[in-house]
């Protein structure tokens, strides 16, 4: 799999591919809109086409109409100027409607087709990428694309036809002249490639830099009261301000290549267009040609070299954009570890789940030598609530990652009612399992919206039912707007009991065959415990469950306690046969509830 940082090693190697080829990859977006496409080429066409007949007019109007001293034609041609003009600046608002609406509509099929590749993605990928770096390639880069497929793209097609019109006309107007203009365009375009390399690869590594500071300003205001509990402002302010220069020299060099670029193009062509005029002046006073062909010529040479100066520019920005497209086409490129097989195996709608953990052993990447499950095997039955219990790092919460098939073991098998995870669409698994995770995730909507997550086709009436079967009831009611309060950014208007029962509420909703509980009544004094425990034990009946905890009081109930050490299964069976044993659980449990009488005692 790719690694989120491959980008910035191998721009700062030189190794990136050194053309505008990773444009190649938006070609599709632009072939679902054919026909504004077509539209916005035909404009282009007509405006090009149209500017080519101003220098024609200008010489028929100089040769024959200020040649024969009559002012009647000179207005006739002033006329027919007008009308050109119109058309002009008719084709030009169409073209330029027509290539933003283009531009504007593939920026936003790339962030919708990126973020839901993104979504899809296993989570080894998460386990080392930046989220901010991310967002800045979502928003940044695709800006740069933007540019790229509306004006850079109409600029480029269109001076590319203004110089090939303009060259030709050149030719048929004088063609001695021409040899000098047509001379310079070798020493222009060669520098042009060169330049246009070393702006992508700049651009290229100022946009890394920038996604760098993003990832870091993401991860610090996500934390931003740890950050001010520690006193850390200006120490990150200043981290902060650091990435952002150093974002600002890349993007300086970039600059400055492209400013070379530009300077060096306008300086060749106007030395060509003064040298033109003083042959052409020599030309006319001999008689090879006359005033309005010269003019006309004069005219065409402009063109000819504006496009081709602008074209210097747009190579430039084009350069920006392959850098960004490139960034963008790395992320899609990335295939998820965890996919469905070609032919999955279909669950039944109500499966019994039998959970059976074969051999299992795993260990994280990048840390293949300290396994986190080593050679496990449990078998749960249908209806069976196991409880793991252990200290921390035992590989408990592994376990439920596992079940989720958010990893997949190194070795062994897990299955579902006899069939193999990797069997089985991902999708498909996690519809039947129902997670109440340690660290909730509340989202910035309303508490209705929040709790609709486990199910969101459900109705009004069963997001309420759901959070009264949670206790969540009491604390949604007192609010002023009830299920449609707003809770902020991770729900940080809510507390942390609060947030848990949300949890549950959604687990409620799910209405899931297997349900996992991970810590779920941790952030909840003792009478909120007991009342939620009370719905627990309710939505866990007719449901294989299984639950993590380090509070020893809330497994009691449990069919089997698994007890977990060093990623094995040390000891199993019930609160009074492991109590009994005098192992690792008999440990816990007297240290645990040694604890809590001395505290109570007090």
């Amino acid at each position: 799999m790719a690694d989120a940082s491959a980008s910035n090693a191998q721009t700062q190697n030189g190794k990136t591919r050194k053309s505008l080829r990773p444009l190649t990859r938006l070609l599709p977006y632009l072939a679902r809109h054919k026909v504004m496409v077509g539209a916005a080429i035909a404009a282009l066409f007509s405006a090009a086409l149209i500017t080519l007949v101003l220098p024609a007019a200008v010489r028929r109007m100089i040769d024959y109409g200020f040649g024969a001293d009559d002012p009647a034609l000179v207005n006739s041609y002033f006329a027919v100027l007008i009308v050109v003009v119109c058309a002009l600046a008719t084709a030009s608002s169409v073209r330029y409607f027509l290539v933003m609406w283009i531009g504007e509509r593939v920026v936003s099929e790339v962030r919708s087709d990126v973020f839901a590749h993104m979504t899809r993605l296993s989570a080894s990928f998460y386990d080392g990428a930046k989220s901010g770096e991310i967002l800045s390639r979502l928003t940044a880069d695709t800006t740069q694309i933007k540019a790229a497929f509306g004006a850079s793209a109409s600029l480029a097609m269109r001076n590319l036809i203004m110089f090939m019109g303009a060259a030709v006309m050149m030719v048929v107007t004088s063609p001695r002249l021409s040899v000098i203009v047509l001379a310079a365009i070798p020493v222009i375009l060669i520098p042009i490639l060169g330049f246009g390399r070393q702006v992508r690869k700049r651009s290229r590594f100022a946009q890394d830099t920038l996604a760098d500071a993003s990832a870091y300003a993401s991860e610090m205001l996500g934390s931003v009261k740890t950050l001010q509990a520690f006193t850390h402002e200006d120490r990150s302010a200043g981290r902060y301000a650091a990435s952002v220069e150093a974002a600002f020299q890349a993007a300086r060099k970039a600059i400055m290549a492209r400013a070379a670029l530009t300077g060096f193009a306008i300086m060749v062509i106007g030395a060509s267009i003064v040298a033109v005029l003083w042959i052409g002046a020599s030309d006319v006073f001999s008689g090879r040609i006359t005033g309005g062909e010269l003019s006309q010529f004069l005219l065409y040479s402009i063109l000819a070299a504006g496009s081709l100066a602008a074209l210097s520019e747009v190579w430039g920005e084009l350069s920006q954009a392959a850098g960004a497209a490139e960034r963008l086409s790395e992320l899609l490129d990335i295939e998820p570890e965890i996919a469905a097989p070609a032919h999955p195996v279909a669950l039944p709608e109500t499966p019994r789940g039998a959970i059976h953990f074969d051999k299992v052993s795993f260990a994280y990447r990048n840390a293949e030598h300290m396994p986190v499950v080593r050679d496990l095997d449990l078998s749960i039955a249908p209806g069976e609530t196991v409880a793991v219990v252990g200290p921390s790092g035992a590989g408990k919460s592994t376990l439920f990652s596992l079940l989720m098939r958010f990893y997949d073991p190194v070795s062994g098998a897990i299955r579902l009612n006899g069939a193999s995870l990797t069997d089985l669409d991902p999708q498909d698994l996690r519809r039947h399992i129902a997670l109440v995770p340690q660290d909730t995730a509340i989202f910035g909507a309303s508490i209705a919206e929040n709790i609709a997550y486990g199910r969101p086709e459900a109705s009004r009436e069963e997001v309420v039912a759901a959070a009264r079967a949670a206790l969540a009831a009491p604390f949604i009611d007192a609010m002023a707007d009830g299920y449609d309060t707003m809770v902020g950014e991770r729900g940080v208007t809510l507390s942390g009991g609060q947030r848990q029962r949300i949890a549950i509420a959604r687990a409620v909703l799910k209405d899931a065959p297997v349900l996992l509980l991970d810590e779920a009544t941790s952030a909840l004094d003792a009478e909120s415990e007991r009342l939620v425990q009370q719905a627990l034990d309710k939505l866990m009946e007719g449901r294989t469950t299984l639950v993590i905890a380090h509070r020893l009081a809330t497994v009691l109930k449990a069919d089997r306690i698994v007890v977990m050490e060093d990623g094995r299964i040390v000891e199993t069976g019930t609160h009074a046969d492991l109590s009994a044993a005098g192992g690792l659980y008999a440990k816990l449990a007297r240290l645990q509830f040694g604890a809590e009488k001395e505290a109570a005692a007090v």
